[in-house]
């Protein structure tokens, strides 16, 4: 059942020795090796050979993900550049993105954590891996193909898009597990039905669904329309990648690989830890990466910590389904999108107006993003080709951005609602 039995079984105090032993190794390299943090040691009279306890990481300083865009592109890599084999980036805020990088033991690592979750989900070498994700600088698709091939199980890196084809190589391989967005998943199910293809009938068993949030009873409509057991997975491009942490097949929370993380869960106003069962901010901070190790990153997911006991057996602390985010950023079709994009993107656009709302919808069990936008009077009243290529335009400009599609709506001078303090300009209709 265990791929990593020793590890993932440790007893809590062998456990946070460990931690201590690779929490010290960690902020002696950074304060040595990425100016960033050696800068911030100085300025708060840090010294790692200080740190006795696990408690003593609370006196370090937070990584933000604007600390990673203001190091763009290698500005926090603890190693030369040369010792890179890999490097990973998502989208941000503004222009630039955040670069991660992976030295070879990275890779290794790496691999390994995404073939504990895929192990603990059920997977075998027996299996055969379908991975629907993007290939590319996101890090989904490479991180759970380099698992499964860890794991030893068989690999169709098919990506993500041309949904008959999906289920044509379903049927012809026999794939028996997915990788995807559970929305996708649904997607699929929508697909076989329009194809009439009889789930049953397929050698599918399991699902591996992440970036994305997704609710319980969403994952029973996949259960029952694909013929699967579908688990969540999670991870983030900053700290690793998938891998982070994953459900066992008790679907009971999500195991967080603490030899590798350690974990902290804070009130995103005070900083301070919440009380156990408590809503928290996800803080994380790498123990074991080389090329890009990361102190204390605010993850800005919110979540709550499961501390009892698994019937699996694992050891490490489970953490619930993602809750929320503590800043306003959207996951739309596993894309992070950010309001400010768009405000950017509108400015850049003559004859739009810095007045603009999005409504977040989920139709045929695909996320939909509209935004509408305040046009100056000339536009709005002019003749309906002119109104047509605005649209276009923006459509473009966006979904080039942005990297997913949007609607695009057009709307009067002053008709949105304004704020006296911070705009609610997100309206999220999804029902998960």
């Amino acid at each position: 059942m265990y791929w990593q039995k020793e590890q993932e079984c440790l007893a809590r105090p062998d456990l946070e020795k460990l931690q201590l032993q690779r929490l010290a190794h960690t902020l002696k390299r950074v304060g040595s090796n990425v100016p960033f943090y050696r800068n911030k040691y100085s300025q708060l009279h840090l010294n790692p050979e200080n740190v006795t306890s696990l408690e003593g990481l609370r006196d370090y300083p937070f990584t933000s993900k604007q600390d990673l865009r203001d190091n763009y592109p290698y500005g926090l890599f603890a190693v030369p550049l040369r010792d890179v084999v890999r490097v990973h980036a998502s989208s941000g805020t503004t222009g630039s993105s955040t670069v991660v990088g992976y030295t070879r033991n990275d890779i290794v690592t790496w691999s390994d954590m995404v073939a504990r979750i895929l192990c603990g989900a059920g997977v075998t070498p027996d299996d055969v891996i379908q991975i629907a994700f993007g290939y590319g600088l996101f890090t989904g698709g490479f991180g759970l193909h380099y698992g499964a091939e860890r794991l030893g199980a068989s690999v169709i890196p098919i990506s993500s898009g041309n949904t008959k084809r999906q289920i044509q190589i379903m049927q012809d391989f026999k794939t028996t597990a997915l990788v995807c967005t559970p929305s996708y998943a649904l997607k699929i199910a929508d697909v076989m039905m329009d194809m009439g293809v009889n789930p049953n009938g397929l050698s599918l068993r399991y699902g591996l669904f992440g970036a994305e949030p997704w609710s319980e009873a969403m994952r029973q409509e996949i259960n029952s329309r694909l013929g699967i057991r579908a688990t969540d997975n999670y991870g983030l491009s900053e700290v690793m990648g998938p891998g982070v942490a994953g459900e066992c097949q008790e679907c009971n929370g999500l195991h967080i690989n603490e030899d590798h993380f350690l974990v902290e869960l804070l009130n995103p106003d005070t900083l301070e830890p919440v009380a156990p069962g408590e809503v928290g901010e996800l803080v994380l901070t790498t123990l074991t990466k080389e090329a890009f190790p990361v102190i204390r990153y605010r993850t800005r997911d919110l979540t709550r910590l499961l501390p009892e006991p698994c019937p699996c057996g694992r050891t490490f602390v489970r953490m619930s389904r993602m809750l929320g985010r503590s800043d306003d950023m959207l996951i739309i079709k596993g894309v992070n999108v950010f309001p400010t994009q768009i405000e950017a993107i509108l400015f850049d656009i003559e004859g739009t107006e810095p007045h603009y709302r999005l409504i977040v919808e989920r139709e045929n069990n695909e996320d939909k993003l509209t935004v509408m936008v305040e046009v100056v009077e000339s536009i709005f009243f002019d003749e309906m080709k002119k109104q047509k290529a605005l649209v276009e335009t923006i459509k473009k400009r966006l979904a080039s951005e942005l990297g997913v599609g949007v609607e695009i709506k057009l709307v009067e001078e002053r008709s949105l609602e304004r704020f006296n303090g911070k705009a609610a300009r997100v309206i999220d209709k999804r029902q998960l």
